[in-house]
């Protein structure tokens, strides 16, 4: 692949199932296919080689890739044959008879009939699907027909020609498939129920279909009918294995435009869904840069504008998330429910995965303008006066009470300064007190930074509640660095972000980038200062046994160490071992101190 920017396209896809198009330099789309994962799938086009011809010539004639998500490979399916359709791309299988899906109709009529048709007419009907699979549909209407015996007659079952008496029972009632409506054996009231219970069973609400079948399988095993028994097992498999919808198409929408906005300080993405006879036919996410403040309402009102003139788009009737005010001549609709509210819900999803998409691409080619936005947004989250290109985070630790150390760790423009982390032993508190510690520790650190005049951190963030966050805010105070620098505490538990003089937490959204860092400069700073008191507790261990044998000191221990790399391998050295390390007299004395006793 020689197009670095194609490159980066493919290496930020999701791993999600879609549709993706490939379009040639003149922006015209030569290939649409579908995906169960849309980065494998894609990236397999420029990473194997191609045994076809005309393979190889698309790969060559591929400028961009754009691509829509969706939830499911059944959905990716109807959305590619959508596609496909209506642009007939050069690359693609010739749909030469357009074949359409199935769907299953409730027909709008006396005594309603329920079957299988390709053809959606407008005329009051209910229409369910439309399914991949033609064996799906038969399979449903035989359980349906199976379960409620349903007409299959084109009769005009009007009750006037009933009691005329215009119409005789055929085989299907003889044969049980029927209950013979058509001379008045079944009222309308009872026909209406069982045709409400399939209409549940097509939507996927089929709990008490599904109960009714298990106790038709034990009837018939009670009553040793075990073939009979196996068939609906089969059908109740069947059942709860069934999906009964698609989402990315419904026969209740029709010539509609759908809207979604996600948007964070410095730019906005819309994203378009064109509606057309219940199936998406376009899908389409604009980028806006922001230049001042504005709103998500305005910048989406600017985009639909955008969007409508740009695709020439007729229709009348728009799905947004919010209110927006576009004149008398649209009828804007904010879905709350039901297929228009999953339909909007798709919209926004493909909006965040294209959002996430291009900050992907943004951090590879031009990391300044990530950094640039995650600290603006930084500001805004932790509302601080100043964007937090320096911050600095203090944890404690003195495990069991033993050894109290703490850490600092630094972070430059979202990112670890290593070199810039500093560890801290405690000097002037005797036992386990954190309060007392961080207060120390928060002091030596800026009273030494003011001293050496070293830039100052724009934020501070103290590992802890309250608690912690008041012992830090003394220090701060009698360096008269209150206001001067921004400080929060971060509690463990939930997560919550404490403010000076603020009861109330702040809680930030788990999936934003902000709480990531703030996790991380925690998580720094707790795995920093636990490395520091685990190497001096183990120092502590390793030095004890030697200092207490008479007449070692402190540089003979390290010597030893230096030389034999343990305290385990000085008690089992020899004498001239030890001798040509030490010396013959401290030699004698370690060697009499580790035989006059058992060695572990």
């Amino acid at each position: 692949m020689s197009n670095s920017l194609l490159k980066i396209q493919v290496q930020t896809l999701p791993t999600l199932p879609g549709v993706y198009q490939y379009f040639d330099v003149n922006e015209t789309i030569i290939y649409i296919g579908k995906a169960k994962n849309l980065k494998k799938r894609v990236s397999s086009y420029f990473t194997k080689t191609h045994d076809s011809g005309k393979t190889k010539v698309l790969v060559k004639k591929i400028a961009q890739i754009k691509h829509i998500v969706v939830e499911t490979e059944t959905d990716a399916l109807l959305l590619e044959n959508n596609l496909i359709k209506k642009y007939r791309p050069r690359y693609n299988v010739l749909l030469k008879d357009d074949k359409s899906y199935p769907w299953i109709c409730i027909k709008n009529e006396r005594f309603p009939r329920v079957f299988q048709t390709r053809r959606l007419l407008k005329d009051g009907s209910e229409y369910f699907g439309p399914y991949t699979s033609v064996k799906t549909v038969y399979t449903l209407l035989d359980l349906v027909r199976g379960l409620y015996q349903l007409r299959t007659c084109k009769f005009d079952l009007s009750q006037e020609k009933i009691e005329s008496g215009k119409y005789k029972v055929c085989l299907e009632y003889h044969l049980g498939n029927c209950q013979g409506p058509c001379e008045g054996h079944e009222s309308v009231l009872e026909y209406e129920e069982h045709i409400k219970a399939v209409r549940d069973i097509l939507k996927g609400n089929f709990k008490t279909s599904l109960q009714r079948f298990k106790n038709q399988m034990n009837d018939f095993s009670q009553k040793m009918l075990f073939e009979e028994a196996h068939k609906i097992k089969g059908k109740i498999e069947i059942l709860e294995n069934y999906q009964s919808k698609s989402t990315v198409v419904s026969s209740k929408i029709n010539n509609v435009d759908v809207f979604t906005i996600v948007s964070d300080e410095s730019y906005a993405y819309v994203n378009f869904l064109q509606i057309s006879l219940g199936s998406i036919v376009r899908s389409h996410t604009l980028e806006l840069k922001k230049k001042l403040n504005e709103t998500d309402k305005e910048l989406l009102e600017l985009a639909i504008i955008e969007i409508r003139q740009r695709f020439n788009s007729l229709s009348k009737e728009i799905y947004v998330p919010f209110s927006v005010n576009l004149g008398d001549t649209l009828k804007v609709i904010e879905p709350k429910l039901g297929d228009k509210k999953h339909v909007l819900d798709l919209s926004l999803r493909n909006a965040k995965y294209y959002r996430l998409e291009q900050l992907k691409q943004v951090k590879i080619v031009d990391p300044d303008r990530h950094v640039n936005r995650v600290m603006a947004q930084m500001k805004v989250d932790l509302r601080l006066k100043k964007e937090p290109r320096h911050i600095e985070c203090f944890d404690n630790s003195n495990i069991q009470g033993t050894h109290p150390v703490a850490a600092c760790v630094v972070f430059k423009n979202g990112k670890p300064s290593k070199k810039e982390y500093r560890h801290f032993n405690i000097k002037t508190v005797i036992g386990p007190d954190d309060f007392a510690s961080m207060e120390e520790v928060v002091y030596r650190r800026y009273k030494r930074l003011i001293e050496e005049q070293q830039a100052l951190p724009q934020l501070i963030i103290i590992d802890g509640g309250k608690g912690q966050l008041s012992s830090a805010l003394k220090s701060l105070d009698r360096l008269k660095l209150r206001g001067v620098i921004a400080i929060i505490g971060i509690a463990k538990r939930l997560e919550e972000l404490y403010y000076p003089n603020d009861s109330i937490p702040l809680y930030l959204d788990k999936k934003s980038e902000t709480l990531k860092i703030v996790q991380q400069l925690r998580n720094e700073a707790h795995r920093f200062g636990i490395e520091h008191h685990r190497n001096k507790r183990s120092k502590t261990a390793l030095n004890t046994e030697l200092e207490t044998i008479p007449g070692i000191g402190e540089k003979t221990i390290i010597e030893l160490l230096k030389q034999l790399k343990s305290v385990q391998r000085i008690s089992y050295a020899t004498l001239d071992e030890l001798e040509a390390v030490v010396g013959v007299s401290r030699a004698e004395k370690i060697y009499n101190y580790y035989h006059q006793k058992p060695v572990n």
